[in-house]
């Protein structure tokens, strides 16, 4: 999958307390954190890792598989291209509030890069035992064979651990974020979970506006060879108000609840109805 103990890491605005505290809780779960990037505090070290000014100077002294963003919102854009730039292989930016025509130039940037981006907005990923990036709580993880896909954070967390509670884990969890411009999508991590041998069932969690879950359902429909799960959250939203996300918003009819249900179904997507709904259609699916 995206990411193993082995997945090398560095951590770009590692100093800040937040990021260097989930640093701390992601070596209790086997991440390699390898070093720090922050402008002007270079040869300094925060926990015992080294700090450099840019991705480029660290790639220099380290081989780097990963960097995971906790730059500000006014920086963060020039974080992830600076990662893009120097062909770092996964991207993951945490930061919420990157402003739309900042992520514009990193989404034109990303066409014809080598990196994948999980972001922004993004809680992280995990692939439990193994090694996390991000902050998922570790109260819901536990090893298993099911690929979950969520752009809310606190959404994908309760459905998780209802699957813990269920004695159903996850293979890996990534949180793809909720803003409408990102990197990766629904389509594409369900064909990473395609191509994944130690994932047998997948569970998208998606929510109301825009099209992410159409695509994917079509892509399943054509492609799949493993049962998906999904849960469509904002049934009762009024249209033109937005709910919590950026992209959570129903626009001239598009982006539905009704209209999604339907889709998803047409394509051979088992749909939840609620939250418990997800663990009770696994074990059905896996008898």
């Amino acid at each position: 999958m995206l990411i193993n103990e082995k997945t090398r890491v560095l951590v770009q605005g590692l100093t800040s307390n937040t990021a260097k505290n989930h640093a701390l809780n992601m070596v209790q779960n086997n991440t390699k954190i390898i070093a720090g990037v922050v402008p002007t505090k270079g040869g300094t070290f925060t926990e015992g890792w080294p700090i450099y000014d840019t991705v480029r100077q660290t790639i220099e002294h380290h081989d780097i598989d990963l960097s995971l963003i906790y730059a500000p919102p006014k920086y963060a854009a020039e974080a992830i291209i600076e990662s893009i730039e120097a062909e770092i292989n996964l991207i993951v930016c945490v930061t919420e509030g990157i402003p739309l025509n900042d992520m514009l130039d990193v989404y034109n940037r990303l066409i014809n890069s080598k990196s994948i981006l999980v972001g922004p907005c993004s809680p992280g990923l995990t692939s439990p035992g193994k090694s996390k990036v991000g902050f998922i709580p570790d109260k819901v993880c536990l090893p298993g064979n099911v690929g979950v896909i969520g752009k809310s954070g606190t959404l994908t967390y309760e459905i998780c651990y209802q699957l813990r509670k269920n004695g159903l884990g996850q293979s890996t969890i990534i949180g793809i974020g909720g803003d409408p411009i990102k990197g990766l999508t629904f389509r594409d991590a369900i064909e990473l979970f395609e191509h994944d041998n130690e994932t047998d069932i997948i569970v998208m969690v998606g929510e109301i506006g825009g099209r992410d879950e159409e695509i994917a359902a079509e892509y399943v429909n054509t492609f799949g060879s493993k049962p998906v799960i999904a849960y469509i959250a904002g049934k009762t939203a009024p249209e033109d108000v937005q709910m919590g996300h950026a992209g959570a918003m129903i626009s001239h009819n598009q982006g539905g609840y009704e209209g999604k249900v339907k889709a998803l179904k047409e394509n051979g997507i088992h749909v939840a109805h609620s939250v418990t709904d997800v663990s009770k259609l696994i074990k059905q699916l896996q008898v």
